[in-house]
Protein backbone atom coordinates (compact mmCIF):
# COMPACT_ATOMS: atom_id res chain seq x y z
CA UNK A 1 0.00 0.00 0.00
CA UNK A 2 0.73 3.41 -0.77
CA UNK A 3 1.31 5.64 2.30
CA UNK A 4 0.23 9.57 1.92
CA UNK A 5 2.44 11.82 3.69
CA UNK A 6 0.42 15.15 5.31
CA UNK A 7 2.47 18.53 5.35
CA UNK A 8 2.67 18.13 8.97
CA UNK A 9 3.64 14.26 9.68
CA UNK A 10 6.79 13.52 11.35
CA UNK A 11 8.95 10.65 10.92
CA UNK A 12 11.19 9.59 13.74
CA UNK A 13 10.77 13.60 15.50
CA UNK A 14 11.42 15.10 12.32
CA UNK A 15 9.24 17.36 10.47
CA UNK A 16 8.79 16.31 6.76
CA UNK A 17 8.67 18.68 4.23
CA UNK A 18 5.21 18.44 1.84
CA UNK A 19 6.17 16.74 -1.75
CA UNK A 20 5.21 19.92 -3.49
CA UNK A 21 7.83 22.09 -1.35
CA UNK A 22 5.96 24.26 -0.11
CA UNK A 23 6.35 25.70 3.61
CA UNK A 24 4.75 23.64 6.75
CA UNK A 25 2.01 25.14 7.86
CA UNK A 26 3.88 26.40 10.79
CA UNK A 27 6.26 28.54 8.71
CA UNK A 28 3.16 29.71 7.57
CA UNK A 29 1.30 30.51 10.59
CA UNK A 30 4.75 32.37 11.65
CA UNK A 31 5.22 34.49 8.42
CA UNK A 32 0.91 35.62 8.59
CA UNK A 33 1.94 36.69 12.69
CA UNK A 34 5.05 38.64 11.62
CA UNK A 35 3.05 40.50 8.52
CA UNK A 36 0.42 41.17 10.66
CA UNK A 37 2.68 42.82 13.59
CA UNK A 38 4.08 45.06 10.47
CA UNK A 39 1.14 46.15 9.45
CA UNK A 40 -0.25 46.81 12.79
CA UNK A 41 3.49 48.88 13.59
CA UNK A 42 2.79 50.87 9.99
CA UNK A 43 -0.57 51.32 10.98
CA UNK A 44 0.41 52.70 14.57
CA UNK A 45 3.14 54.90 13.05
CA UNK A 46 0.67 56.58 10.76
CA UNK A 47 -1.79 57.32 13.30
CA UNK A 48 0.54 59.04 15.58
CA UNK A 49 1.96 61.09 13.06
CA UNK A 50 -1.27 62.17 11.67
CA UNK A 51 -2.27 62.93 14.96
CA UNK A 52 1.07 65.33 16.27
CA UNK A 53 0.20 67.18 13.09
CA UNK A 54 -3.51 67.83 14.12
CA UNK A 55 -2.31 68.64 17.18
CA UNK A 56 0.23 71.11 16.11
CA UNK A 57 -2.06 72.86 13.47
CA UNK A 58 -4.59 73.28 16.50
CA UNK A 59 -2.07 74.20 19.06
CA UNK A 60 -0.71 76.75 16.81
CA UNK A 61 -2.52 79.82 17.47
CA UNK A 62 -2.31 79.09 21.36
CA UNK A 63 1.46 78.46 20.94
CA UNK A 64 1.67 82.03 18.59
CA UNK A 65 -0.66 83.99 21.31
CA UNK A 66 2.24 82.96 24.03
CA UNK A 67 5.27 83.49 22.30
CA UNK A 68 3.44 86.55 21.18
CA UNK A 69 3.24 88.31 23.99
CA UNK A 70 7.37 88.21 24.95
CA UNK A 71 7.66 89.84 21.55
CA UNK A 72 7.64 93.60 21.76
CA UNK A 73 4.82 95.15 20.21
CA UNK A 74 6.24 96.06 16.72
CA UNK A 75 7.10 92.10 15.69
CA UNK A 76 3.86 90.86 16.87
CA UNK A 77 2.68 91.86 13.56
CA UNK A 78 5.54 92.37 11.07
CA UNK A 79 7.48 89.16 12.86
CA UNK A 80 5.60 85.93 11.10
CA UNK A 81 8.25 83.86 13.03
CA UNK A 82 7.30 82.62 16.85
CA UNK A 83 10.40 83.04 18.24
CA UNK A 84 11.85 86.75 19.04
CA UNK A 85 15.74 87.83 19.83
CA UNK A 86 14.27 90.95 22.06
CA UNK A 87 11.74 88.47 24.09
CA UNK A 88 11.38 89.48 27.59
CA UNK A 89 8.31 89.87 29.95
CA UNK A 90 7.74 93.51 29.90
CA UNK A 91 4.58 92.57 28.32
CA UNK A 92 3.31 90.90 31.37
CA UNK A 93 4.39 93.37 33.41
CA UNK A 94 2.18 95.99 31.52
CA UNK A 95 -0.29 93.99 31.88
CA UNK A 96 -0.54 93.41 35.44
CA UNK A 97 -0.25 97.30 35.55
CA UNK A 98 -3.97 97.05 34.03
CA UNK A 99 -5.98 99.98 31.66
CA UNK A 100 -8.41 102.59 32.06
CA UNK A 101 -7.46 102.97 35.68
CA UNK A 102 -8.04 99.23 36.74
CA UNK A 103 -5.50 96.63 37.24
CA UNK A 104 -5.23 93.20 35.64
CA UNK A 105 -6.39 91.65 39.51
CA UNK A 106 -9.81 93.98 39.14
CA UNK A 107 -10.67 92.82 36.13
CA UNK A 108 -9.46 88.94 36.77
CA UNK A 109 -11.91 89.38 39.92
CA UNK A 110 -15.01 90.65 38.28
CA UNK A 111 -14.54 87.76 35.81
CA UNK A 112 -13.77 85.45 38.59
CA UNK A 113 -17.35 86.49 40.54
CA UNK A 114 -19.22 85.82 37.22
CA UNK A 115 -17.77 82.56 36.72
CA UNK A 116 -18.09 81.03 40.16
CA UNK A 117 -21.83 81.95 40.82
CA UNK A 118 -22.66 81.14 37.19
CA UNK A 119 -21.16 77.51 38.15
CA UNK A 120 -23.00 77.69 41.55
CA UNK A 121 -26.50 79.52 39.94
CA UNK A 122 -26.19 76.27 36.68
CA UNK A 123 -25.83 73.13 39.46
CA UNK A 124 -28.46 74.75 41.79
CA UNK A 125 -31.55 75.58 39.71
CA UNK A 126 -30.71 73.60 36.51
CA UNK A 127 -30.59 69.88 38.62
CA UNK A 128 -33.76 70.73 40.52
CA UNK A 129 -35.25 71.52 37.49
CA UNK A 130 -33.84 68.50 35.78
CA UNK A 131 -35.33 66.63 39.05
CA UNK A 132 -38.86 67.76 38.20
CA UNK A 133 -38.56 67.12 34.97
CA UNK A 134 -37.09 62.95 35.57
CA UNK A 135 -38.45 61.63 38.73
CA UNK A 136 -41.86 64.19 39.53
CA UNK A 137 -45.32 63.62 37.14
CA UNK A 138 -47.36 66.82 36.99
CA UNK A 139 -49.97 68.18 34.12
CA UNK A 140 -48.35 69.24 31.03
CA UNK A 141 -44.71 68.07 31.83
CA UNK A 142 -43.81 66.42 28.52
CA UNK A 143 -44.59 69.72 25.99
CA UNK A 144 -43.01 72.31 28.79
CA UNK A 145 -39.91 69.74 28.15
CA UNK A 146 -40.08 69.86 25.02
CA UNK A 147 -40.61 73.72 24.96
CA UNK A 148 -37.22 74.25 27.15
CA UNK A 149 -35.59 72.12 24.41
CA UNK A 150 -36.32 74.24 21.72
CA UNK A 151 -35.18 77.03 23.21
CA UNK A 152 -31.59 75.92 22.42
CA UNK A 153 -32.72 76.27 18.57
CA UNK A 154 -33.39 80.27 19.72
CA UNK A 155 -30.04 82.25 18.34
CA UNK A 156 -29.18 84.36 21.53
CA UNK A 157 -28.96 87.62 19.36
CA UNK A 158 -32.56 86.91 18.53
CA UNK A 159 -33.24 87.96 23.01
CA UNK A 160 -30.62 90.16 23.65
CA UNK A 161 -32.29 93.28 22.35
CA UNK A 162 -35.97 92.20 24.80
CA UNK A 163 -33.78 90.83 27.30
CA UNK A 164 -31.87 94.64 27.23
CA UNK A 165 -35.09 96.47 27.32
CA UNK A 166 -36.30 94.66 30.20
CA UNK A 167 -33.18 94.85 32.35
CA UNK A 168 -32.45 98.67 31.23
CA UNK A 169 -36.32 99.57 32.10
CA UNK A 170 -35.33 98.33 35.51
CA UNK A 171 -32.51 99.92 36.18
CA UNK A 172 -30.11 96.90 36.17
CA UNK A 173 -27.72 97.90 32.89
CA UNK A 174 -24.31 99.93 33.62
CA UNK A 175 -23.68 101.03 37.59
CA UNK A 176 -20.22 100.88 39.21
CA UNK A 177 -21.67 98.32 41.47
CA UNK A 178 -21.84 94.75 41.70
CA UNK A 179 -25.16 94.72 40.80
CA UNK A 180 -24.82 95.46 37.57
CA UNK A 181 -23.26 91.77 37.14
CA UNK A 182 -27.48 90.60 37.54
CA UNK A 183 -28.80 90.37 33.60
CA UNK A 184 -25.16 88.03 33.54
CA UNK A 185 -26.52 85.52 36.48
CA UNK A 186 -29.76 86.27 36.81
CA UNK A 187 -30.57 83.07 34.33
CA UNK A 188 -28.11 81.22 36.00
CA UNK A 189 -30.21 81.12 38.76
CA UNK A 190 -33.56 80.44 36.82
CA UNK A 191 -32.34 77.51 34.54
CA UNK A 192 -32.63 79.35 31.54
CA UNK A 193 -29.65 77.08 30.42
CA UNK A 194 -31.33 74.36 28.73
CA UNK A 195 -28.51 72.61 27.57
CA UNK A 196 -27.53 71.84 31.57
CA UNK A 197 -30.66 70.88 32.42
CA UNK A 198 -30.79 68.63 29.77
CA UNK A 199 -27.73 66.66 30.21
CA UNK A 200 -28.97 66.20 33.89
CA UNK A 201 -32.50 64.91 32.64
CA UNK A 202 -30.84 62.38 30.71
CA UNK A 203 -28.38 61.27 33.33
CA UNK A 204 -31.36 61.11 36.22
CA UNK A 205 -33.45 59.01 33.83
CA UNK A 206 -30.30 56.34 33.11
CA UNK A 207 -30.67 55.66 37.79
CA UNK A 208 -32.95 53.29 38.86
CA UNK A 209 -36.61 53.98 40.30
CA UNK A 210 -36.05 52.06 42.61
CA UNK A 211 -34.15 54.65 44.45
CA UNK A 212 -36.87 56.61 44.93
CA UNK A 213 -39.65 53.99 45.41
CA UNK A 214 -37.56 52.37 48.74
CA UNK A 215 -37.23 55.86 50.06
CA UNK A 216 -40.67 56.82 49.79
CA UNK A 217 -41.55 53.96 51.96
CA UNK A 218 -39.14 54.83 54.44
CA UNK A 219 -41.34 58.25 54.87
CA UNK A 220 -38.84 60.51 52.41
CA UNK A 221 -40.20 62.84 50.10
CA UNK A 222 -38.99 64.98 47.55
CA UNK A 223 -37.08 67.46 48.98
CA UNK A 224 -34.85 64.41 51.15
CA UNK A 225 -34.60 61.95 47.99
CA UNK A 226 -33.03 65.13 45.78
CA UNK A 227 -30.38 66.08 48.72
CA UNK A 228 -29.82 62.21 49.83
CA UNK A 229 -29.82 60.26 46.86
CA UNK A 230 -30.09 62.59 43.71
CA UNK A 231 -27.56 64.85 44.20
CA UNK A 232 -24.34 62.40 45.45
CA UNK A 233 -25.19 60.33 42.47
CA UNK A 234 -25.07 62.87 40.14
CA UNK A 235 -21.88 64.01 41.37
CA UNK A 236 -20.45 63.49 37.39
CA UNK A 237 -23.26 65.37 35.57
CA UNK A 238 -22.63 68.46 38.32
CA UNK A 239 -18.47 68.19 38.01
CA UNK A 240 -19.25 68.14 33.92
CA UNK A 241 -22.41 71.31 33.90
CA UNK A 242 -19.49 72.94 36.85
CA UNK A 243 -16.54 73.10 33.72
CA UNK A 244 -18.62 73.78 31.01
CA UNK A 245 -20.35 76.34 32.94
CA UNK A 246 -17.09 77.88 34.13
CA UNK A 247 -15.70 78.26 31.06
CA UNK A 248 -18.57 79.91 28.90
CA UNK A 249 -18.77 82.39 31.57
CA UNK A 250 -15.45 82.94 31.72
CA UNK A 251 -14.56 83.40 28.07
CA UNK A 252 -17.95 85.32 27.33
CA UNK A 253 -17.81 88.72 25.45
CA UNK A 254 -20.95 89.11 23.98
CA UNK A 255 -22.85 89.29 26.78
CA UNK A 256 -20.82 91.44 29.29
CA UNK A 257 -19.83 93.98 26.66
CA UNK A 258 -23.74 94.54 26.14
CA UNK A 259 -24.73 94.80 30.00
CA UNK A 260 -21.26 96.36 31.65
CA UNK A 261 -20.70 99.90 31.05
CA UNK A 262 -18.30 100.92 33.88
CA UNK A 263 -14.84 99.57 33.55
CA UNK A 264 -14.61 98.97 37.07
CA UNK A 265 -17.10 95.93 36.46
CA UNK A 266 -15.61 95.20 33.16
CA UNK A 267 -14.21 91.38 33.01
CA UNK A 268 -11.54 90.01 31.39
CA UNK A 269 -12.40 89.13 28.06
CA UNK A 270 -14.30 93.10 28.01
CA UNK A 271 -10.34 94.57 29.06
CA UNK A 272 -8.66 92.53 25.94
CA UNK A 273 -10.53 95.47 24.07
CA UNK A 274 -9.39 98.23 25.31
CA UNK A 275 -5.95 97.73 23.99
CA UNK A 276 -7.14 97.83 20.51
CA UNK A 277 -7.57 101.54 19.77
CA UNK A 278 -8.26 101.86 16.21
CA UNK A 279 -8.21 105.90 16.46
CA UNK A 280 -4.50 105.42 17.70
CA UNK A 281 -2.06 102.99 18.69
CA UNK A 282 -2.34 99.63 19.43
CA UNK A 283 -0.78 97.90 22.71
CA UNK A 284 -0.82 93.89 21.28
CA UNK A 285 1.80 93.08 23.29
CA UNK A 286 0.44 93.77 26.20
CA UNK A 287 -3.03 92.31 25.18
CA UNK A 288 -1.65 89.04 24.27
CA UNK A 289 -0.01 89.06 27.54
CA UNK A 290 -3.44 89.53 29.39
CA UNK A 291 -4.79 86.74 27.53
CA UNK A 292 -2.19 84.12 28.31
CA UNK A 293 -2.77 84.98 31.83
CA UNK A 294 -6.26 84.71 31.12
CA UNK A 295 -6.25 81.73 30.00
CA UNK A 296 -4.27 79.98 32.85
CA UNK A 297 -7.61 79.70 35.30
CA UNK A 298 -9.91 77.97 32.84
CA UNK A 299 -7.11 75.29 32.56
CA UNK A 300 -6.14 75.07 35.88
CA UNK A 301 -10.19 74.16 36.83
CA UNK A 302 -10.45 72.23 33.61
CA UNK A 303 -7.09 69.84 35.02
CA UNK A 304 -8.35 69.89 38.77
CA UNK A 305 -11.59 67.87 37.41
CA UNK A 306 -11.54 66.61 34.16
CA UNK A 307 -10.87 62.94 35.78
CA UNK A 308 -14.52 63.81 37.47
CA UNK A 309 -16.22 63.71 34.14
CA UNK A 310 -15.88 60.11 32.94
CA UNK A 311 -16.17 58.77 36.34
CA UNK A 312 -18.90 56.37 37.40
CA UNK A 313 -19.62 57.19 40.63
CA UNK A 314 -23.59 56.82 39.76
CA UNK A 315 -23.07 53.34 39.16
CA UNK A 316 -20.51 52.31 41.40
CA UNK A 317 -22.93 52.16 44.67
CA UNK A 318 -25.39 50.17 42.53
CA UNK A 319 -23.80 46.71 42.34
CA UNK A 320 -25.73 44.73 44.88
Amino acid sequence: MIKHVTADAAVDGQEVRPPSGRPSFAERSSRLRVSAKRRGVVRSVLFHAVSMMVAVVLLYPALWMVFSSLKPNHEIIGNPSLFSENASLDNFGNALKGIAGNTFWAFFTNSLIVACLSVVGVTMSCSLAAYAFSRIKFPGRNVFFVCMIGTLLLPFHVVIIPQYIVFNTVGLVGGKTYASFIPLLIGKFLAADAFFVFLMVQFMRGLPNDLDEAARIDGAGHPRIFFSIMLPLMKPALVTSSIFAFIWAWNDFFAPLIYLNSPQRYTLMVALRLYVDPTSGSDYGTQMAMAVLALVPVLLFFLAFQRQIVGGIATSGLKG
